[in-house]
């Protein structure tokens, strides 16, 4: 590995210029190296984090991927990593004009990186020198305690999808206190919703008095919005009080914080070696969490860049066919399955379209008439801006959900493609299941990135044990996982661990004339169950 020559310095160093100004905005300082094949390989298992802790599955994942590469030899022709500054690594047998599109396309990753708000954790410090630090703390224990550092690993990286990423991204926007009145969020959420259960309609009505009291005195705005609202409900004044008076269960939705904050066992003097490592695995997670979230977004979005920036450019006169080549190699569009890069870099063209052309309107989306809908136009030219504020604003959950629609789907012809099994000639036959934007917009959604909801509840949790509650979201538990992280848990916590989720089982029904034969005659129910692990065994019981 090796920093690029000045003159690949001043290509990229040109790139940038033009990026800027184009309305792209980073620091100025970066670093770029070369690297070989072998690097890369060796890096991918640490997600390219050359200063990341020391693992051994890192070991057996660097060993699969050189059996992979010597039967497919193929490796990403760059790799850019969200540190302060931001490093990225290119392929050493790269020529001139590939480094030009690349480096455009790198330069686009760290404009997001750096301006969407998922990221505003990450743009206080410096990752890899925070990961060398910790690596050296993982390996100083290493030395100490021997294999026991890759057991606590093992099962703290079992659970470091349960991290509350939200939360704490909340804090940031919105400091401890800076939110409304106890009384005000008592009102609204408890009071009008759980005691007085008002429709939804009245509910609205509340909310838009109160921000047109609020409108009217920012100052006396909340005391006024009370005075109608003690008039309208007497009792009011009396069930906050009472509420208040309440001890008021917390949600915990950050299963490891919860473990470094509450448990005995890691409290021990002997123990307390294990919290930096979990603190370690945590952080590590909580870093990565917001580039899962985005990936669509950020692939599009280095790709619409790559492909704008490149074609502009006069220094690459002569090898526009070998850029179309490479360009549509990586933003082809494949029948089945999912490429971020051409769904994300279609989907900005596609919204700043419909941006430039006033789309994003109530005129617009009231009309129902095909032909009116392809036809209109409204000249606001503002495409560029409204795309800019989308990298800023959004993850993908939020990207394909608002504007992933069904003009987008007849434009590019795309589907949702169904798969069944040809007895008689024993093949696997694709088909066409829908065409409908909202069935292929679902099964986007549902290949997200989307860790279960697992919260602690402090009041089931008795005589030390530690009692986690699964909040069922259509998709149960991966079965073959439960027992080992749940001994993981235990050993964490120092103390019996039970897990609220629930099981599909195959319930019989009513047979009739025209119900088929054999599985079909049978529908999933879903079963609440308590899986228990004391003292490393597993038992199960139905609720």
């Amino acid at each position: 590995m090796e920093l690029i020559n000045q003159h690949t310095k001043r290509i990229m160093e040109g790139c940038k210029e033009r990026a800027r100004s184009a309305g792209l905005s980073f620091t100025d300082e970066s670093l770029e190296y070369l690297v070989t094949n072998r690097d890369l390989l060796e890096l991918s298992p640490k997600v390219m984090i050359p200063t990341l802790y020391d693992y051994w599955v890192h070991d057996v994942e660097v060993l699969r991927e050189k059996g992979k590469y010597e039967l497919y030899p193929h490796n990403p022709y760059e790799t850019v990593i969200n540190t302060r500054p931001p490093i990225s690594f290119y392929n050493d047998n790269n020529p001139d004009w590939l480094n030009v599109m690349i480096f455009y396309h790198v330069l686009a990753h760290i404009d997001f990186f750096q301006n969407n708000l998922y990221f505003r954790h990450t743009w206080d410090y410096d990752f890899t020198g925070q990961a060398l630090s910790d690596k050296r703390v993982i390996a100083k224990l290493r030395a100490e305690k021997g294999r026991w550092v890759d057991y606590v690993i093992e099962f703290a990286r079992g659970i470091d999808n349960l991290v509350d990423f939200h939360g704490g991204l909340t804090e940031l926007f919105m400091p401890r206190g800076a939110g409304c009145s106890s009384r005000l969020n008592y009102y609204f959420d408890v009071f009008l919703q759980s005691v007085k259960k008002v429709p939804v309609s009245d509910y609205l009505k509340e909310v838009s008095r109160y921000n047109d009291c609020l409108k009217h005195d920012a100052q006396l705005g909340e005391k006024s919005f009370f005075v109608e609202a003690e008039r309208r409900y007497p009792e009011l004044e009396a069930h906050f009080s009472r509420w208040e008076r309440q001890d008021k269960p917390v949600v915990r939705r950050d299963l490891l914080r919860y473990l470094l904050d509450h448990s005995s066992f890691l409290a021990r003097d002997e123990n307390v070696w294990m919290r930096s490592i979990l603190e370690i695995v945590r952080k590590t997670s909580v870093f990565f969490q917001p580039q899962i979230r985005t990936k669509i977004m950020n692939e599009g979005w280095a790709s619409y860049w790559h492909e704008q920036l490149f074609l502009k450019d006069d220094r690459i006169r002569g090898h526009e066919v070998d850029f179309a080549r490479v360009h549509a190699g990586v933003t082809s569009m494949p029948r089945v399955g999912i490429n971020p890069y051409a769904l994300g870099m279609r989907l900005f063209c596609q919204i700043e379209e419909q941006a430039d052309k006033g789309r994003f309107s109530f005129d617009f989306q009231r009309l129902a008439d095909a032909d009116r809908r392809r036809h209109f136009d409204a000249g606001t030219a503002s495409g560029g801006d409204y795309i800019f504020s989308v990298r800023e604003n959004l993850c993908d959950y939020l990207f394909l959900k608002n504007y992933l629609d069904q003009d987008f789907l007849d434009r590019y012809k795309l589907f949702v493609a169904g798969k069944r099994l040809d007895q008689q000639r024993m093949v696997w036959q694709y088909y066409v299941k829908s065409r409908r934007a909202d069935d292929y917009r679902a099964m986007l959604l549902d290949s997200l990135y989307h860790p279960p909801v697992i919260t602690v509840d402090q009041e089931k949790g008795v005589e030390g044990s530690l009692y986690l509650v699964h909040a069922f979201e259509g998709k149960q538990l991966v079965h073959e996982y439960i027992a080992n992280t749940l001994m993981g848990i235990e050993y964490l916590w120092g103390g019996p661990v039970h897990l609220e989720t629930s099981d599909a089982r195959l319930a019989a029904t009513p047979s009739g004339p025209g119900s088929p034969e054999g599985v079909s005659g049978r529908v999933v129910a879903w079963q609440r169950v308590l899986y228990s692990m004391n003292e490393k065994v597993l038992s199960r019981k139905n609720l």
